[in-house]
């Protein structure tokens, strides 16, 4: 068996992986009212064309117990495929919301400010606007409030930031998101 050499095996590498890299995308958007907890998972984007549609990962209201709200958010992309990015443990996933016409074009994220000695929860729920100006809000949680709208733009891809179990600490998990913006 004949072993390729470093630059053989380089080049082999970047001609099987070059349809994997990040797409390129020309702006990103973001709201200042995300928590600060966690960490950024990676940028995941749409293969083809624009995101038209969103799901979070929810847990319901635990009733006293530790409370996390949103887990994680995907994206329906143009051509039916779905990204997502770093995702938290509990909660399921709700329904697809899809923009009646056009994609996703800027978001609002509904966020709890910290709780000092009570239950954090960061992020509890996100809504979007389509380019044909429909307002989609998603099946999240109630807590906190809806911070400002994004600037606009053609939603690509996303990346979220998210705490990983704190044992028998509190819980946050989904702090922040980001959305990335194509030509």
């Amino acid at each position: 068996m004949k072993l390729l050499t470093p630059t053989t095996l380089i080049l082999f590498l970047s001609l099987c992986l070059q349809d994997t890299g990040a797409r390129k995308y020309i702006s990103v958007l973001a709201v200042p009212n995300g928590g600060h907890w966690g960490h950024w998972g990676s940028r995941q984007f749409c293969r083809y064309g624009y995101a038209s549609g969103f799901a979070l990962k929810v847990e319901p209201s635990q009733f006293g117990r530790d409370d996390t709200a949103l887990n994680g958010i995907r994206l329906r992309c143009e051509d039916n495929s779905i990204i997502e990015s770093l995702v938290g443990k509990w909660g399921t996933w709700t329904s697809f919301q899809v923009c009646p016409r056009g994609h996703l074009i800027s978001f609002s994220l509904r966020t709890e400010k910290y709780q000092g000695g009570g239950d954090d929860t960061a992020a509890n729920n996100i809504r979007f606007r389509c380019s044909d100006a429909t307002v989609l809000v998603g099946d999240g949680l109630s807590w906190g409030s809806f911070g400002p709208w994004s600037n606009s733009c053609n939603i690509c891809g996303l990346q979220t930031k998210v705490e990983p179990p704190q044992g028998l600490q509190d819980d946050t998990s989904l702090n922040n998101g980001k959305f990335f913006c194509c030509s």
